[in-house]
């Protein structure tokens, strides 16, 4: 498992780079918010890779403060979607959908590294696996903002709106990892 959480931090690592100077240089909310995520992401794993050998409530712990580190994207989004609202341009519509697929790609393999650990070790990997999951989800709606600004609406909102909604899937996530973490810490209380 260790070796799949590593796994996951480097190939997170990794496309932050790629889409973090995609989404500065083309004014995109949504890729913005996701590379920021990929960051958190990186750190998540690596903080899970070595956190795997300590005691349950130790675990618990992380658990719980992995949850505040899983609301960083959404902050991130939050300001960086304010600041779009006073200049509302649209990000050209095909460097945002194949770095969106880049990102999809990815983030299925990582998801697919995940899944059968998701139920170990509580919090820590569910953490790992939500993240996974959730950016699977926000990948596909950074393709739709795409799409849609290339075919239906030359504007800034389809970007904006998938930005915002990846916001709403971390503070869901932080939500999910803080009650299972609480409850872990709780019962080894």
């Amino acid at each position: 498992m260790r070796r799949a959480v590593r796994l996951v931090a480097v190939l997170n690592l990794a496309y932050f780079g790629v889409e973090f100077g995609v989404a500065l240089a083309i004014g995109s909310v949504s890729l913005f918010a996701d590379s920021v995520d990929f960051l958190e992401d990186a750190s998540v794993n690596l903080l899970i890779a070595v956190a795997l050998g300590w005691t349950p409530r130790n675990r618990a712990r992380l658990g719980m403060a992995l949850s505040g580190l899983l609301l960083v994207p959404a902050l991130a989004t939050i300001w960086m979607a304010w600041r779009k609202f006073g200049e509302p341009l649209a990000p050209e519509p095909l460097p945002l959908t194949l770095t969106g697929l880049g990102a999809l790609l990815v983030n299925l393999s990582c998801a697919l590294l995940l899944t059968r650990y998701r139920h170990h070790s509580g919090s820590l990997t569910r953490a790992a696996f939500l993240s996974a999951r959730n950016d699977v989800l926000a990948n596909v709606a950074i393709i739709a903002a795409g799409v849609a600004t290339a075919l239906v609406w030359r504007s800034a909102w389809p970007d904006l709106v998938a930005g915002i909604g990846i916001a709403a899937l971390n503070s869901d996530a932080a939500r999910q990892v803080w009650t299972a973490a609480r409850e872990e810490h709780r019962a080894e209380a």
